[in-house]
């Protein structure tokens, strides 16, 4: 996809450092060298030196130019455990835990991050969201006004009418299953920074419902109409509005006859949908019926770059994603 190749490209102009938290896995070690060999980024592989070094031999991998670190042995544990003692030692941590717990691959990546050895991390091909999310949580934490973590997708329509020329973002996708008005007013700026650090148009954005400007009343569509409130007062330059139903934030004659005072309506490049169960229908939908290719999903709020692959991810998938993770570092 075209998208994707500019992704590659952004990403290569201004090169960051990305960790590889899973480094024996040999879709990750694959994808290192693909990126490598690309300049795509810096990439740092986590895990033990031998077990890289026997997988990349055994499938002729080049790992020349790769930064191999293995969190058991590393320089770095002493100061990694100190940083971390610091930070959780209100919850009771011992710092025979803090070392313990530093030495998880997930939590020393992130440790890379916090201590600004690194700019960003790829994680999930061998680890459920949970497992990559928790250390993030404790160590980078949320930006700055923002205290939800959310996700989007990228879906590429083959009809261009909608969208920006067939470019929607959906959010959230994968982390919040029932958003409150606060956290959807977070999840539609999130994603607008996310649409415009990536996709470099600016994000129109829609909040969905089964509702139109009040057209139905349900403590569902109250919800939304509150996010939309609190987005238009803790982010006066969001583009925002709703409630509105999908097809009258996609189809122009429709949000002209159901929403004629909106700028948004019959415009929208950003959907927010109401909860996880209604996104997740809405991406598959796009998926199968529309032929719609996808990007994603793609962490977004956190303070620093973490994003979670796929456990049955492709080497493609990887990389991709890295990029992303890349262009994300570059504009933190």
């Amino acid at each position: 996809m075209e998208l994707l190749k500019n992704f590659k490209e952004k990403a290569a102009s201004d090169l960051q450092k990305i960790v590889f938290a899973e480094g024996e896995d040999e879709r990750i070690i694959k994808a290192a060298e693909i990126i490598k060999k690309e300049g795509i980024a810096e990439i740092v592989i986590l895990g033990n030196l031998n077990k890289i070094e026997e997988i990349a031999a055994g499938k002729d991998i080049n790992l020349e130019g790769l930064t191999i670190i293995d969190p058991e042995k590393s320089d770095y544990i002493s100061e990694f455990r100190e940083e971390f003692y610091e930070l959780r030692k209100h919850k009771g941590i011992s710092k025979a835990d803090a070392e313990k717990m530093i030495k998880d691959p997930l939590y020393f990546g992130t440790m890379m991050i916090y201590t600004d050895k690194a700019a960003g991390m790829v994680a999930g091909a061998d680890n459920p969201t949970g497992n990559v999310l928790r250390p993030a949580f404790q160590i980078i934490k949320t930006k700055a006004d923002i205290s939800t973590v959310s996700s989007a997708i990228i879906l590429l329509l083959k009809d261009k009418s909608f969208g920006e020329d067939g470019i929607i973002t959906f959010a959230d996708c994968a982390v919040n299953p029932t958003p409150n008005s606060e956290q959807l007013a977070e999840i539609a700026q999130s994603t607008a920074e996310t649409v415009e650090d990536l996709l470099g148009f600016e994000a129109k954005t829609a909040m969905l419902s089964f509702s139109t400007m009040g057209s139905a009343r349900h403590e569902n569509v109250t919800n939304v109409q509150e996010a939309v409130k609190i987005a238009h007062s803790k982010f006066p330059d969001l583009k925002v509005d709703g409630e509105m139903q999908a097809d009258a934030a996609l189809v122009e004659s429709v949000g002209v006859r159901k929403a004629p005072e909106s700028e948004i309506a019959g415009r929208a490049n950003v959907l927010i949908f109401p909860d996880l169960q209604s996104s997740n229908i809405g991406v598959k939908l796009a998926q199968r019926l529309a032929k719609a290719d996808s990007i994603g999903p793609i962490l977004q709020g956190l303070a620093a770059p973490i994003n979670d692959l796929s456990r049955g991810c492709s080497v493609e998938e990887i990389v991709n994603l890295t990029a992303i993770t890349a262009i994300q570092a570059q504009n933190h």
